[in-house]
């Protein structure tokens, strides 16, 4: 017998919808177009457009948890209710936490530097904390450089998606996640699960100490974070803001850092042309315009 089968006929579809021979929930474009106008509106993400398979599988599990079959309907009661818990949700779907520990390497040397040079306490903010590796990653860097000085060290992590607060909260880890840590890093700053917990592991309390979990949405009209700060890390979210919501923020930053505060981007976000309140140092590592 063959390898080789006839391909399949076409099935039919709705017009305007989604590949719904695959689908049980009614999705049309109107509503993709709904889902990427109320992001934006709420959280400042431009949801491109090839984003339609990821916001239909992510949001229908929102759909089947309230009993609803169609799209229109769940962006329908969102769009009227401004102060619904659901809004929550919505936005937590609909964001990507893509991170790890010492993700971007080079920058936690530089970061180390730089805070040797500083006298009093010193605090940087985490503007893109995800499930917490990035801030526990600047916590073992500024005990590492600070010694006894870190116990006065704070590291500010914020993030608009709550869930992925709860997890960094909890500072649990499977151990491939350590994959960038070192085997002396590990025994230092983490606790090795056993029993049902083998094969994670768990921040020590006095690294978790160190830095507390906040919600923010870096495009809301006013931000919890306050300065001064001696640097802020805000890596690799901006690329998920149009130009203008970006130099809007870059410009809130600024007042934020201490005179010779150090911002820090990620690896595909140039910010030279966007402000004139920063000035690149390094790769991807600005400081203060004189």
């Amino acid at each position: 017998m063959s390898d080789f089968r006839q391909f399949p006929a076409p099935q039919e579809e709705h017009p305007g919808l989604f590949g719904t021979a695959d689908r049980d929930l009614e999705f049309t474009e109107a509503d993709f177009d709904k889902i990427r106008t109320l992001i934006y509106q709420r959280a400042g993400i431009v949801l491109a457009s090839h984003k339609r398979e990821m916001a239909y599988s992510r949001l229908a599990k929102r759909l089947r948890l309230h009993g609803m079959r169609r799209f229109a309907d769940y962006l329908d009661r969102l769009d009227r209710r401004p102060d619904s818990s659901e809004w929550e949700a919505f936005t937590n779907a609909l964001t990507t936490n893509l991170t790890s520990f010492f993700r971007e390497a080079h920058h936690f040397p530089l970061l180390a530097e730089h805070v040797k040079q500083v006298s009093g306490p010193v605090r940087i903010w985490c503007a893109a904390a995800s499930t917490g590796e990035e801030p526990y990653s600047i916590a073992i860097t500024l005990s590492e450089a600070l010694g006894s000085r870190a116990q006065q060290a704070e590291v500010l992590a914020t993030d608009i998606d709550t869930d992925a607060l709860n997890k960094a909260r909890q500072g649990i880890y499977s151990v491939d996640q350590l994959e960038k840590v070192s085997e002396e890093y590990r025994r230092r700053f983490f606790l090795r699960g056993s029993g049902a917990r083998a094969g994670m592991a768990k921040v020590r309390p006095e690294l978790a100490a160190m830095v507390d979990f906040q919600p923010l949405n870096l495009t809301a009209s006013g931000w919890a974070a306050k300065g001064p700060f001696d640097a802020i890390f805000c890596r690799n979210i901006m690329i998920y803001f149009d130009k203008e919501t970006q130099a809007r923020i870059l410009e809130r930053f600024a007042p934020l850092l201490k005179p010779n505060g150090l911002l820090f981007t990620g690896h595909s976000e140039n910010f030279s042309y966007l402000t004139q309140s920063f000035r690149l140092r390094g790769q991807t590592v600005y400081e203060l315009s004189r």
